[in-house]
């Protein structure tokens, strides 16, 4: 049972998201908020497995309300869910330290295979949006990245966690990591788990920010 607490400032919006999760066994819907400042406090209370968190609100908006949930250090993840498809909404969300980000008019399954991705700590934006994104993600990566050489989380990777880590930074999926590397899609996820504990990322989204930060990952790349 994956616990969803829906936060969006439009009433009907919400009415709607309960109906579709109330529809299906594996999610409960645990609570409902109508600001950021509300959500915050609810997620600290309710500790859902997933935040449901809408942009634009009155007050503090989704992407603070996502900075703080996570910055809290809670079980909570937060899937961004919103009606505008601008670039800067997007890494705003993702440097907020969001595990996914969708629009609202994605159809229903889309959603709640979203909602179980990043329930289970992986990404739910899909391999060739991830890249899209990635792309113009770089424009946003600060001129001065760190040192990979002086970094000790990356000095603690082996040389195959790090080959899994610069496949991930390209946003390659498990299935396509696996067919490069010629093992087992089970071993890459083992893998991709290691790597995530080792560099302290949440999912595999902040994997990748941390890939381009380093200089493991750019544009483009083959």
């Amino acid at each position: 049972m994956t616990t969803v607490l829906i936060v969006d400032d439009q009433p009907l919006q919400r009415y709607g998201f309960h109906l579709l999760l109330d529809s299906v066994p594996e999610t409960d819907v645990v609570g409902e908020a109508a600001h950021g400042a509300e959500a915050v406090r609810k997620a600290a209370e309710l500790r859902p497995d997933v935040v449901l968190m809408d942009v634009r609100m009155p007050g503090m908006d989704g992407i603070e309300a996502t900075r703080r949930i996570v910055a809290a250090g809670g079980r909570s993840r937060v899937l961004v869910l919103t009606t505008f498809d601008l670039d800067e909404y997007v890494h705003a969300a993702i440097r907020a330290g969001a595990s996914g980000f969708l629009l609202k008019d994605a159809r229903p399954d889309e959603l709640l295979a979203g909602i179980r991705a990043v329930a289970s700590g992986d990404a739910v934006i899909a391999p060739a949006l991830t890249r899209r994104i990635l792309d113009e993600f770089t424009q946003y990566v600060p001129a001065h990245r760190g040192d990979a050489a002086e970094d000790p989380r990356l000095v603690s990777l082996t040389d195959r966690e790090r080959e899994i880590l610069v496949a991930v930074g390209k946003g390659w999926t498990n299935g396509e990591i696996a067919a490069r590397f010629v093992l087992s899609e089970s071993t890459v996820k083992t893998h991709v788990g290691r790597v995530l504990a080792k560099i302290g990322a949440r999912d595999r989204i902040q994997a990748v920010i941390f890939a381009y930060d380093h200089g493991l990952a750019r544009p483009n790349a083959d």
